[in-house]
């Protein structure tokens, strides 16, 4: 029975937007979709993972860029209630440890009063540095602290005099040397004994006033020593005093204070801290020269101002969980650093230089990053499944980490970390990460796995439109009119290379829309129209085709050979698809195969000299069981076969054409020619049946596009597999030709119809005895084997 051809409907399904209103005229009447369609497991996937409070349940987004996987997600998130995912908010700030500076504390306030206790803290130290030196500089102040002195000078000059005045009984004299020493020096009337006068005394007299000056010098060491107690218990009282008049100032100034951060037992500790660290440091407070005041500030000493600043390094400004998304993810920016100042030529540091990373940022949300783009910076996986693991964010130093030198730096507190991760790669670097890292499969134990495609029905179709109209309201495009909805849903479905689904790609859409739009405004048009969205298609066809117009070229040009009419014994035309980066085109292309005498040996010189891929060679090894399942039940086929792709350098792989090679075999097993002008595609099992293949619509407008050039003939045409069908989507000019009968596609279930129609010659069928009519073409080629098998006996 006769194959007949596709009708034109079968290789195009228009859009008739069935369930959008009459109406509707544009997606100017189209409600913008708020969420993605055709991700709803994906989309649960996401939904169960951010509901899981337990560690690890953080999600690896998977699929290829363009499906809109970030866009999803950021719907989703954005659809949030407050405080939806039950965690707790806070602002988080390094504070100094008054301890020990080098070690920073970490301050939790509750979410958005960060800035406020900042701005607090900023006045507090401002009222201070006005009102502690106004206290310190009073009548009052000065009357206390003279008081104070005096009682000291009193005590000291009572306990000289009464010394003096007993030396004075021995003659013996109480002077103070020039480096200030106290000194007893014997006495010759009212003035010191010079050497001689001294010398001229009695032995009995030097003795008694060396014995009188050496009791007097143990007095006076006794004296010395509470002359120290005295000047001891001066400066403590003196700094009591000090503290009575600074407390007066700081009471005042920290009793609100203390009084707003009652109830929040870390806040109220470090305001506790801070009074007692100023009043053990009030000269801070009570510097006089400008330049000892600003190397105070400025330097890492222990008096400087800047220890009682607040560093917000987390200010939440929403009720709702934050949501990052890390661009550049590299250590810093997902960790936060540590920053450096100069002074006058000092390099110094501390708390208030420390700065936030993403990890931060995102703490009580959500964090989005790109899988492949952490993988490229060094340490920043490991420093994340650090931070994963243990639920805290520890801001070390990468120098310290990579270097062995023991470089000063600060090593602050950690931060409770409670943060969802989510990597967006595709399945490649997925795979990657599950082989080699045995961590990754605990840290990241949901997979959102997005499809490239959506059944098209009518229901979708209407979702589609309003996903159009979404990306023309986001970019505030023109609208598209009701025919431009359409075209671009085909344009979908043909991405999708199937009449019955719809490509997720979402990129590709939002292109063409804005390259659309671009066209429509450039002839001043106040909408799109479908004539916009077909000059968009075309201009960017004809940006990226170089490739396939320069091999076509080659057919205009005789440099390929291909024949379009006639027929040819052993030659046959076939169909496959060329890629450059961002552009597939068909490319027809001449099998031949050859026999001669041999022992049923099939040689494929594509893979002889290394040009063939694995795929194609064993397509070739299932055609061969299937000659020798038709051919050689009995024994050996008696022939050898050299089959080839003609004018193939590049290699050669896939299985698609190995239809194609068997017709071009058994054409010349039984010396019967095939038709030129029909080209055939598909793959084939090992009884004959048709297998899908890829492709199919550049195949077919490939070798429709050598038609033209060669010369077109009504009866051209190509050989498709039967399970192709639902993935036509051509273009309208072939699709007109095949309504016009000017160009045929056949679509067949067995290798028995691609050989018939290539022929004109019923294949056979073999009877118990396994002999074929000798009028078949495997009967024919049955008779040619006849004698070299006895020849070969």
């Amino acid at each position: 029975m006769p194959i007949t051809p596709l009708s034109s409907d079968q290789l195009y399904r228009t859009s008739g937007l069935k369930q959008l209103p009459t109406s509707c005229k544009s997606t100017k009447h189209l409600e913008p979709l708020d969420k993605i369609v055709g991700q709803e497991r994906a989309q649960q996937a996401v939904e169960f993972a951010l509901s899981m409070k337990e560690k690890g349940y953080n999600i690896y987004a998977l699929g290829r860029n363009g499906l809109g996987k970030r866009t999803m997600v950021l719907r989703h998130l954005s659809r949030q209630k407050e405080n939806s995912n039950g965690r707790t908010l806070y602002d988080w700030c390094y504070v100094v440890n008054f301890d020990d500076t080098r070690s920073p504390k970490v301050l939790t306030l509750p979410a958005g009063t960060g800035l406020k206790f900042k701005k607090q803290i900023e006045k507090l130290m401002l009222k201070l540095s006005k009102g502690l030196p106004l206290a310190f500089d009073n009548e009052m102040y000065y009357t206390r602290a003279d008081k104070l002195k005096n009682q000291l000078a009193a005590k000291q000059e009572e306990a000289l005099v009464q010394l003096t005045e007993e030396a004075k009984t021995h003659s013996i004299g109480l002077s103070i040397s020039p480096q200030g020493n106290y000194e007893l020096v014997a006495l010759n009337g009212e003035e010191p004994h010079s050497e001689e006068s001294y010398l001229m005394l009695s032995p009995e007299e030097q003795d008694s006033m060396q014995a009188a000056i050496s009791s007097l010098e143990a007095k006076l060491r006794g004296i010395v020593r509470k002359i120290t107690e005295w000047e001891d218990e001066y400066s403590e009282k003196q700094q009591k005093h000090d503290e009575e008049v600074a407390e007066e100032v700081l009471s005042l100034a920290f009793a609100k204070l203390k009084e707003n951060y009652k109830d929040q037992a870390n806040v109220k500790a470090y305001i506790k801290a801070m009074h007692k660290d100023i009043l053990d440091n009030l000269d801070i407070f009570l510097e006089e020269s400008e330049e000892q005041a600003a190397l105070a500030y400025a330097s890492m000493s222990k008096k400087m101002p800047r220890r009682y600043q607040i560093n917000v390094l987390v200010a939440q400004d929403s009720p709702y969980q934050p949501i990052i998304v890390e661009e550049t993810p590299n250590y810093h920016t997902i960790f936060g650093y540590v920053e450096t100042a100069t002074y006058k030529g000092t390099v110094f540091t501390d708390f208030s230089l420390i700065r936030p990373g993403s990890l931060h940022k995102a703490n009580g949300g959500v964090l989005m990053i790109d899988a492949v783009k952490v993988l490229e910076h060094p340490y920043v996986w490991d420093g994340l499944k650090r931070a994963l693991r243990s639920r805290k964010l520890s801001l070390t130093s990468l120098e310290r980490e990579v270097t062995l030198s023991g470089a000063i730096s600060l090593d602050p507190e950690a931060i409770p970390l409670d943060v969802k991760i989510i990597l967006f790669g595709d399945f490649a670097t997925y795979k990657l990460l599950q082989q080699y890292d045995a961590e990754f499969t605990e840290l990241f134990r949901v997979t959102a796995d997005f499809e490239d495609r959506m059944p098209r029905t009518d229901e979708s179709e209407a979702h589609y439109a309003q996903f159009i109209s979404s990306i023309i309201h986001s970019n505030k495009m023109l609208h598209c009119d009701r025919k431009a909805i359409a075209r671009i849903i085909e344009f979908s479905s043909r991405q999708a290379d199937d009449q019955n689904m719809l490509s997720l790609h979402s990129v590709d859409t939002a292109n063409l829309l804005r390259e659309a739009n671009y066209c429509a405004r450039a002839v001043n048009a106040n909408m799109i129209r479908v004539s916009h969205v077909e000059q968009a298609l075309a201009n960017k066809e004809n940006r990226i085709c170089r490739a396939k117009d320069d091999y076509m070229q080659s057919f205009v040009n005789g440099t390929t050979l291909i024949s379009t009419e006639g027929k040819r014994t052993g030659q046959v035309n076939a169909l496959s698809v060329m890629s450059t980066t961002d552009y597939q085109f068909g490319a027809p292309s001449r099998i031949t195969a050859t026999t001669s005498f041999g022992d049923g040996q099939v040689f494929d010189i594509e893979r002889t000299v290394d040009l063939s891929g694995s795929i194609h060679s064993k397509g070739v090894m299932i055609l061969t069981a299937y000659i020798a399942s038709v051919l050689g039940k009995t024994d050996k086929i008696p022939l050898s076969t050299h089959l080839t792709f003609e004018q193939s350098y590049g290699g050669v792989d896939g299985d698609s054409a190995t239809m194609a090679e068997l017709c071009a075999m058994l054409s010349s097993f039984a010396d019967q020619p095939l038709r030129q002008d029909i080209a055939i595609t598909g793959s084939m099992n090992q009884f004959g049946e048709s297998q899908p293949i890829g492709g199919v619509n550049e195949k077919i407008e490939g070798f429709f596009d050598v038609c033209n050039i060669k010369g077109r003939k009504n009866s051209q045409g190509v050989i498709i597999p039967v399970s192709n069908i639902h993935n036509l989507m051509l273009r309208p000019d072939i699709v007109e030709a095949v309504r016009k009968g000017r160009f045929n596609i056949w679509a067949i279930s067995h290798v028995n119809e691609a050989i018939e129609l290539l022929t004109g010659i019923e294949v056979g069928k073999a009877d118990k005895k396994g002999v074929y009519n000798p009028k078949s073409l495997l009967g024919k080629a049955q008779l040619r084997l006849k004698p070299l098998y006895k020849e070969k006996s």
